[in-house]
């Protein structure tokens, strides 16, 4: 597949990917298997060790096209082909996966406002650092959508996600940090220096032991404590077979910097 609004760039172990669609960064069908192709992508890669993710312009994503939508419903001269809206509901699913599921930590820089679907791919991050202008909310009930509570509970907890979710109300950066969400709350010229720097906090690790890291991190997020900690246990007997492994322990007796060769 052609990258055409999902920009990927490599460099130094960290791979930054920018939604670009102007002029609000809106998520369609293209958009969806655009991000879903990107980041599976990135598994594969020994080049990349953590991840960016980012929007162009001033909006992270806006949310559904709703131009675009509307267009197609009051232009449409028959029924849509059966299945269609399914496929799309899935390929909206795979995207926010993909991240999710992405084997590397993945670094939501929020640039601006991450509304609906926008929201959700927020919260398919790892950590996220928000710029002075970042927002979020539910807008879907004001435009005769619903969709995003699932992924704002995962970020607010129940009862703020049920009024974000019935309500349209947006939240704004400093609430965001006030409520522990976001990391850290920077100039909007800062984000991206902000956000590389902790990429490369987190490039400078074994990327033996990241992986396994956020593999663990995913697996136990809906696990009870007792079988949560076991499976983190066998993760840490996986890790310990590693060369990396023995070179981080050696490391540390010797007050020396660790290298690393993934391996």
């Amino acid at each position: 597949m052609t990258a055409e609004v999902i920009k990927t760039e490599i460099k130094d172990y960290i791979a930054t990917v920018t939604i670009d669609r102007p002029p609000v960064n809106a998520m369609n069908k293209q958009m969806f298997e655009e991000i879903q192709a990107a980041f599976d992508a990135l598994n594969n890669r020994e080049d990349v060790r953590a991840a960016v993710f980012t929007g162009a312009g001033k909006c992270f994503c806006a949310g559904a096209d709703m131009k675009a939508r509307s267009a197609s419903l009051e232009g449409a001269q028959q029924a849509p082909r059966p299945g269609a809206m399914w496929a799309h509901s899935r390929a909206a699913r795979e995207a926010f996966n993909a991240i999710l599921e992405c084997s590397v930590p993945v670094i939501g820089a929020v640039n601006g406002p991450a509304l609906g679907g926008g929201l959700a791919l927020v919260a398919s991050c790892d950590i996220l650092i928000a710029s002075e202008n970042a927002v979020i909310g539910l807008p879907e009930i004001d435009v005769g959508l619903l969709g995003g509570g699932r992924h704002c509970q995962r970020l607010f907890g129940v009862y703020k996600a049920r009024k974000l979710m019935y309500t349209g109300e947006r939240v704004g950066a400093a609430e965001l940090y006030r409520r522990g969400i976001v990391e850290k709350v920077v100039a909007p010229e800062k984000l991206m220096e902000e956000a590389r720097a902790l990429a490369e906090n987190i490039a400078a690790k074994s990327p033996i032991a990241i992986r396994l890291a956020k593999h663990a991190m995913n697996t136990i997020e809906f696990m009870d404590l007792r079988d949560g900690y076991r499976f983190e246990q066998n993760m840490t007997h996986e890790l310990t077979g590693s060369e990396d492994a023995k070179e981080a322990a050696r490391a540390f007796v010797e007050k020396r910097k660790p290298v690393f060769r993934g391996r």
